[in-house]
């Protein structure tokens, strides 16, 4: 008689224990999986380049070479051509034009350009559209009942659940 009392209270205390637990763990046969994509912009630069011709400057060009040539020239000639005291002064009113005269021979009455190319690069940002993986929608019957859940890996074949056992109120237990 002892025996069945125990039996009795250990069969009891192993039913409250379980029943007293938020649930169990069991698996379900997976029926359907679905991957489930999003589109997401991902911004990229996007550049181009284009080569433009623009004057610059010649080195060299403006410089002080045809003056000094000819201020000497101006200046030899005027002295030759004076006497005297007007020697000296027609000796510098040469030297003057001279070098006048030979600075605009020199620079041809301006300053000297080339054209030379240059790289100009100009960039924008350009939204691309992207569809990536989400996750997987996933169909599983568990003791004939059909379910679906999101998940963000393959589950396989079969998939773990968590089952709960909670007790029917006087209304619904009528309708069963």
């Amino acid at each position: 008689m002892q025996r069945i009392v125990l039996m009795t209270v250990l069969a009891a205390s192993g039913f409250a224990a379980h029943a007293q637990a938020p649930g169990f763990v069991d698996r379900a046969r997976v029926t359907g999986v679905e991957p489930q994509y999003e589109q997401v912009q991902v911004p990229r630069d996007e550049c181009s380049s284009q080569w433009v011709n623009e004057p610059r400057p010649v080195v060299g060009g403006n410089g002080y070479g045809g003056a000094i040539i000819g201020g000497v020239a101006g200046g030899l000639i005027g002295n030759q051509v004076g006497k005297g005291h007007g020697r000296e002064a027609a000796t510098a009113a040469g030297a003057v034009i001279g070098a006048i005269a030979g600075d605009r021979i020199a620079n041809q009455g301006g300053p000297q350009y080339e054209t030379a190319q240059r790289e100009v690069r100009s960039c924008r940002t350009v939204h691309e559209v992207q569809t990536r993986l989400n996750g997987y929608r996933v169909s599983y019957e568990y003791r004939g009942q059909q379910y679906t859940t999101f998940m963000r890996e393959q589950p396989g074949s079969t998939l773990q659940v968590r089952v709960s056992v909670t007790p029917l109120d006087e209304r619904e237990a009528r309708r069963y």
